[in-house]
């Protein structure tokens, strides 16, 4: 028989032993989870791998499919045309070789005289007075018949004085509208205008508007000299009549309201000049009559008509007839009597 010291001596012995057995079922436990935690991790890394590396396999035959298919039917593909070539193709540059030699054939026929018409004045008459007008200014052009501009009889008999009094206006952008009929229905009844049959009347093309008056007044009639008037001024028509003869028989005359002015460079502003780093450091305007009122004597006049396919136009239409007077030996005469805005109570021409 045991005693009870032996007893309780053998059981501490035994709780001793246990102790170490629990810790080492608990570490191996431990070990056994994290090895599984590696192994499911690298799977997953594996498996990714194996995705990416699967798409950008995917990725790269598909560029090499692409680049087949594209090696195979450049070939067929047609090439680029560049301006040229399509120029070349449509004719478009033996065609501009074509009108530029008839514009030259043209300028000489000019000036040797052969596109004279066949009804043309015999006898050369004092002046032509053109009246610049517009598709909406239809009562100014009333108000003017009925104040300085003869009408009727007292129009004809005014030409067979030497003097022809017409209102200028182009052509509708819309041909044969409803503008354009309006003027030839108003043309038919009182037969005062100049109808300029290659000028698109608008207001962009004002500056253009001089080149198509000049040529087709000098082609139609022969004139000692040619007036360009704004619908915008009253006119004394005896004064102007009175200024015109006494230059009668002088050559090379460019009359008017002399001036010049700062060149506007700024787009948006009044009176831009999109023409502007011409006019030089100084941004100066040269000397040129103001376009209310200019006289151009007959050879002038003849010489617009015979070089206007080739003539600069500016902003302006005063500015670019003057800019073709720079060229020429021509007279500037300057008469304050054509300033229309002036206070001088001798002038012949007044803001309407």
């Amino acid at each position: 028989m045991e005693t009870l010291a032996s007893v309780m001596k053998n059981d501490r012995r035994w709780k001793s032993h246990s102790k170490p057995s629990s810790s080492s079922s608990s570490s191996s436990s431990s070990s056994f989870q994290s090895s599984k935690a590696s192994l499911i991790m690298a799977f997953l890394s594996c498996l990714a791998w194996l995705y990416i590396a699967g798409r950008l396999w995917q990725d790269a035959e598909s560029r090499m499919l692409l680049s087949d298919l594209l090696h195979k039917n450049s070939a067929k593909r047609p090439r680029v045309l560049t301006v040229e070539d399509k120029m070349m193709h449509l004719g478009c540059n033996e065609i501009g070789r074509k009108i530029v030699e008839a514009e030259m054939d043209l300028t000489l026929a000019k000036s040797q005289g052969y596109l004279r018409p066949q009804n043309a004045s015999e006898k050369k008459i004092l002046a032509v007075i053109g009246v610049y007008t517009g598709f909406g200014s239809r009562l100014r052009r009333n108000t003017f018949r009925g104040s300085w501009m003869p009408r009727g009889d007292a129009l004809q008999k005014l030409e067979q004085r030497g003097v022809v009094i017409r209102f200028v206006i182009g052509r509708s952008a819309n041909r044969g509208d409803s503008l354009d009929r309006n003027i030839d229905e108003e043309n038919r009844r009182t037969k005062d205008f100049l109808i300029l049959e290659s000028h698109e009347e608008a207001a962009e093309e004002l500056p253009k508007k001089a080149k198509f008056f000049f040529s087709a007044a000098v082609e139609r009639w022969d004139a000692e000299f040619y007036v360009k008037v704004d619908d915008s001024i009253n006119l004394d028509l005896d004064g102007l009549i009175e200024i015109l003869e006494s230059h009668r028989e002088r050559n090379g005359l460019y009359i008017g309201c002399m001036k010049s002015g700062v060149v506007v460079t700024e787009e948006g502003k009044q009176w831009y000049e999109p023409e502007w780093w011409k006019f030089g450091d100084g941004k100066s305007y040269f000397r040129h009559a103001g376009g209310s009122l200019f006289i151009l004597s007959n050879s002038l006049a003849r010489y617009v008509n015979i070089n206007s396919a080739s003539l600069q136009t500016y902003a302006h239409d005063d500015i670019s007839v003057g800019s073709w007077m720079m060229g020429l030996d021509a007279t500037h005469v300057d008469d304050d009597r054509l300033c229309c805005g002036s206070s001088r109570k001798e002038k012949i021409c007044s803001v309407a």
